[in-house]
C-alpha cells in the first residue's frame, strides 16, 4: 500500500484525486498545521487495520490501565 500525504485544504480542493487513490488501494493522510488529523484507506483493508491495532489484546499480553495512563500521560505531557 503507498501512502499519500495531503494538507486539508489540498483535500478539500482535490477531493476527487485523493478519492481516486483509495479507490485504487491507496492510503491519503490528511494534515492540517503540519499534524496528521485522519486517514482515508481503502474499506477493503479496515478490517486489516482494526485487527492489528487489537493484536496486543488479543494476545493477553495487554495492561489496559497501564496503556491508557500512557496515552494520557503523552497526549497532555503530563510529567510524573
Amino acid at each position: 500500500m503507498v501512502e499519500a500525504m495531503a494538507t486539508a485544504t489540498e483535500m478539500k480542493n482535490q477531493f476527487g484525486k485523493y478519492l481516486q487513490m483509495v479507490i485504487n488501494g491507496n492510503e491519503v493522510i490528511i494534515t492540517k498545521n503540519g499534524q496528521e488529523i485522519g486517514r482515508m484507506i481503502p474499506k477493503s483493508q479496515t478490517i486489516s487495520y482494526l485487527t492489528d491495532s487489537l493484536t496486543g489484546i488479543l494476545k493477553g499480553n495487554y495492561d489496559l490501565d497501564e496503556e491508557r495512563e500512557a496515552v494520557l500521560k503523552e497526549k497532555y505531557e503530563i510529567a510524573d
